[in-house]
């Protein structure tokens, strides 16, 4: 997993909660790196669901709700660091769709190493999108808040249903329906 998934998780814990915080996290954390993380470099993902366990103990948020969490944050990130790769898609499901054979496609030429989900759209009606996702890593629930982030971006509002495909969440479908308002 690439480092700036790491250091962008430590800097929204900062600064939604204190540094006091991201201390505690990364020395009550067993990390093969040590927690010393460069946005280029690349950790295994495991320290991330170590650093995401250890905040959840920390700060009694969920694991699954402070994945989503990061995701939203971190999507609003990637519009500001990578709005080259976002300005083509005017709405979320125009970006959604694109993620699998545009956007991984540009990620892979700046970051040739990266281990990246893969995702299938299908969008049987304009409403209504169907994406599965697929990760040894089981991080749906950082997936979902992406898509979540996605969503607010552009300003629409939706319905995400989620079934888990196999035992592991390996294998994760997301059933997005726009609301009729939006």
């Amino acid at each position: 997993m690439k480092g700036m998934v790491f250091t962008e998780f430590l800097d929204m814990v900062e600064q939604q909660y204190d540094y006091k915080l991201v201390d505690t996290m990364l020395t009550q954390s067993v990390l093969p790196s040590g927690g010393a993380y460069t946005s280029v470099g690349t950790y295994n993902h495991r320290e991330m669901v170590e650093l995401v366990n250890q905040f959840s103990s920390q700060t009694q948020v969920p694991v699954a709700d402070a994945f989503r969490v990061y995701g939203r944050y971190l999507f609003i990130r990637f519009t500001q660091l990578y709005a080259h790769l976002l300005n083509n898609a005017h709405s979320a499901f125009g970006l959604l769709t694109a993620i699998e054979h545009h956007i991984h496609v540009e990620v892979k030429k700046l970051y040739p190493d990266a281990e990246l989900p893969r995702f299938e759209s299908e969008q049987p009606s304009d409403d209504h999108l169907i994406m599965t996702y697929q990760s040894e890593r089981q991080m749906a629930d950082f997936a979902q808040g992406l898509i979540e982030g996605c969503l607010a971006h552009f300003g629409e509002t939706a319905t995400i249903t989620r079934t888990n495909l196999n035992e592991e969440a390996s294998l994760v479908r997301f059933e997005i329906i726009k609301d009729k308002s939006a």
